[in-house]
């Protein structure tokens, strides 16, 4: 006799992709007519711009550019001057064969920046960049579950909670603010550079709409009127709201990934800073959903056919943030400091024993007054790591960020800065759940008159159904004839009765 099993069709997202990778490029800038001849290239600034993504048959990509400031000091030995400019880049990871279209998030980072003077007229900017990819790609399978059972058929069951992705998109959203420095700040007569940082605060999920709140971290320098440079900060906080395509659980979980795709500062006459920043909001809901499921079945009393499958999902096993204080010291000589920045790089993985180690890098720049009223400016590359317990056949990934400003303070001869940043990780995993998805129930098998009715046995390591259906009984069974109210201890005597 055929048993039938329900079919129920299990739909998710699958990450085909999650890919960090690194590009330079190289740019030359030549001086415009009226602007004094280089002496020396200071420092630079700059800000990643995402202005598109892609999905194609074979790989995805990204497009976008680096808003690029450059500070000099003329050979004429006047003030400094600024050279703005607009660095394009493409980036591109190759998918899996054969994956269906969905939905990407990427992250686009500056690694690092190096003008040099080639010539009195020309700089040479060299620019990383430092990106990471991730895709999404739909996926469904098939749950299969008995329905109605014979009597006598014993089935073992196990229900599974598991973590899936479930939905991904993004929103897009602008900030345009006017902001104006404290009265005790000097008033502003050029604009230098400025950029910005987002941040979550906050991310929730309420039946079938995303909601996340952070600040816009805005950055900027500026040139007073008595030629000294400043810097500000400002948060211009926001509130956004995505609509999902089905409402989710209390146990939902929404992952978002910011990034910038316009940044227009300016200064206006009466010394007022406008900006207007568009940004994007890319997110990921995650919903946790239990998996029942028929593991093994038998009957005592007749010949049992089982065909079986190996369910295998795309597991979300955990999410963690991990807070890492960065400190470096700089080579410099100066009395007061001007600004300090970090670029963070992307992290990379390495596998230990029991776990992930995780190596940090990033650039650490710093721009001060020296003794003389020269600007100075210096950068060191920053290193730190963290170790992460895992499984062995787990995926971790992860990110690394600022979580605030840089501090800067003066040294003799040196700058001591200090950064909080965070590592942001995630844990995956492939993972298979036994299943029957088909029983067929055959002849009834005769009782042997020389079975004895009750078996004596060590329980052992053993399972209680396996020893059931070793024995061709039933765990209830055991059970009862042993009083049994949780698992018997390895060394205990056991009745087995025989059905």
């Amino acid at each position: 006799m055929e048993i039938q099993f329900e079919k129920n069709l299990c739909r998710y997202l699958d990450p085909v992709l999650r890919q960090t990778g690194e590009q330079e490029q190289t740019q030359e800038i030549r001086l415009a007519d009226g602007m004094p001849d280089i002496g020396r290239v200071i420092t630079s600034w700059g800000q990643v711009v995402i202005r598109s993504k892609e999905w194609r048959s074979d790989c995805v990509s990204v497009s976008g550019g680096v808003m690029v400031w450059i500070l000099y000091a003329p050979e004429d030995g006047t003030g400094e001057r600024w050279l703005d400019e607009w660095v394009p880049f493409k980036m591109k990871w190759e998918l899996p064969d054969g994956v269906r279209e969905g939905q990407i998030r990427v992250s686009c980072s500056l690694r690092f920046l190096d003008g040099r003077n080639v010539s009195p007229r020309k700089i040479m900017l060299r620019v990383g960049i430092g990106g990471l990819a991730e895709a999404f790609s739909p996926g469904e399978t098939e749950v299969y579950m008995p329905g109605d059972l014979p009597s006598g058929l014993e089935v073992l069951k196990r229900s599974y909670p598991v973590r899936l992705n479930m939905e991904a998109g993004e929103k897009a959203f602008s900030l345009e603010e006017t902001l104006t420095l404290p009265e005790s700040c000097p008033k502003p007569e050029r604009l230098v550079y400025c950029t910005m940082q987002p941040e979550l605060t906050e991310r929730k999920l309420l039946a079938d709409k995303a909601v996340f709140r952070g600040n816009g971290n805005l950055h900027l320098m500026y040139r007073a009127e008595n030629g000294q440079l400043h810097t500000w900060d400002f948060d211009l906080p926001f509130s956004q709201l995505a609509q999902l395509e089905e409402g989710y659980s209390q146990d939902a979980g929404l992952d978002v990934m910011l990034g910038i795709t316009s940044l227009e500062p300016e200064l206006d006459a009466q010394g007022k800073f406008r900006v207007k920043c568009g940004l994007v909001g890319q997110y990921v809901v995650s919903d946790r959903k239990l998996l029942e499921l028929a593991e093994d079945a038998y009957c005592p009393g007749s010949q049992i056919a089982v065909d079986s499958a190996e369910l295998m999902l795309p597991v979300l096993l955990d999410q963690k943030v991990e807070s890492i204080h960065l400190e470096q010291t700089l080579p410099m000589n100066a009395d007061v400091i001007v600004d300090c920045v970090f670029y963070p790089e992307q992290p990379r993985s390495r596998r230990r024993e029991n776990g992930v180690e995780w190596e940090l890098t990033g650039m650490v720049q710093a721009l001060g007054y020296g003794e003389n009223g020269a600007l100075q400016a210096s950068s060191a590359r920053w290193e730190g790591n963290f170790f992460l317990p895992a499984d062995e056949d787990s995926r971790v990934f992860g990110t690394l960020e600022a979580a605030g400003r840089p501090n800067a303070t003066a040294g003799d001869g040196s700058v001591a800065v200090s950064c909080p940043t965070r590592l942001a990780m995630e844990t995956r995993k492939n993972q298979s759940f036994p299943m029957i998805t088909a029983l067929q129930q055959g002849q009834p098998i005769p009782p042997d008159p020389a079975r004895p009715s009750v078996i004596l046995c060590r329980a052992g390591e053993e399972a209680l159904w396996s020893l059931a259906k070793r024995y061709g009984t039933t765990v209830a069974a055991i059970e009862s004839a042993n009083g049994l109210q949780e698992a018997p201890a390895p060394d205990q005597l056991l009745l087995i009765p025989v059905l």
